[in-house]
């Protein structure tokens, strides 16, 4: 019976060598950085949890950060959503703009 448990173990073991190590904490910094100060890093969180969530789902990718990365992809989200507002607020303050100096000429 010994046999049988150590056996399990070493299998379980050789199992989870194989799996590549998660980058969880990376996105999630990314991601928050993104939010507070740079696009870049918040399509880069995108981008990179969108691929390691796919990779944990196919098992190539341990999945004990499954949380991180996906906190990590959702901060990078928000990030490009705050940024296209924002860009989109801009636009049209500069085009009230022009008009009201327009009107005003």
């Amino acid at each position: 019976m010994n046999e049988e448990a150590t056996v399990e173990v070493e299998a379980v073991g050789a199992q989870v060598e194989t799996l590549k190590p998660h980058r969880g904490t990376t996105v999630l910094v990314l991601g928050i950085i993104g939010i507070a100060c740079c696009l870049i890093c918040g399509i880069i969180a995108w981008v990179m949890g969108n691929k390691d969530l796919k990779e944990m789902d196919e098992g190539i990718m341990d999945p004990e950060g499954r949380g991180l990365t996906q906190a990590g992809k959702i901060c990078g989200m928000v990030s490009v959503g705050l940024q296209i507002l924002g860009l989109l607020i801009w636009i049209v303050a500069m085009v009230l703009g022009v008009a009201a100096g327009v009107a005003n000429s």
